[in-house]
């Protein structure tokens, strides 16, 4: 039985959530976000929560019972808190620097890298002397926000041996021992 499915999602002052034709729209101080709902899925909203409930046990049914469950409370939490992520860039001479919705990215290439973000996601790079440069992406989207992330990552993944590229703030990098002299 999916144990996060049968768990209600609770509503805060300030978020509606509705339900029409297995779309749940869910409206908040951070935005507004919707999320299509599997058909064998049914979501009732009463006493300022949502609650899923399946039509029988199989295991697909199941599984995305706590999926959707999962995407609703990523919804509810995002249009009230908002997510926030942090990345830095460790390296010399890597710099972030963002103009509105571009962000530019040198990363040891030989050339600068432009990457226009979605209107859904504020940007913000900030460069202090003596340290790496930090880039603080915030959105109501959790998903959205992954994505991003992700790609910005993918364009120089942290190494093994020094280090260096672009990480999380406060993520470990599993270091390997370079080459040992021979004796």
């Amino acid at each position: 039985m999916s144990r996060i499915g049968k768990q209600p999602v609770m509503i805060p002052a300030g978020v509606t959530v509705t339900s029409k034709d297995n779309v749940v729209t869910v409206k908040g101080p951070k935005g507004e976000l919707t999320q299509e709902v599997n058909p064998k899925l049914t979501v009732e909203i009463e006493d300022n929560q949502v609650v899923l409930t399946r039509a029988n046990d199989s295991g697909e049914q199941k599984a995305q019972h706590g999926l959707y469950r999962s995407l609703i409370n990523n919804m509810v939490e995002g249009v009230s808190k908002g997510f926030v992520k942090k990345m830095e860039l460790v390296g010399v001479g890597y710099r972030a620097t963002n103009q509105g919705q571009i962000l530019e990215l040198s990363l040891g290439y030989s050339h600068p890298i432009h990457m226009q973000l979605p209107s859904e996601i504020k940007v913000e790079a900030v460069t202090d002397r003596k340290s790496n440069p930090i880039i603080t992406l915030e959105s109501a989207d959790k998903q959205l926000l992954g994505q991003v992330c992700a790609k910005i990552r993918s364009l120089r993944k942290p190494e093994p041996y020094k280090g260096k590229g672009v990480r999380f703030v406060g993520e470990q990098i599993r270091r390997k021992a370079g080459k040992s002299a021979k004796v």
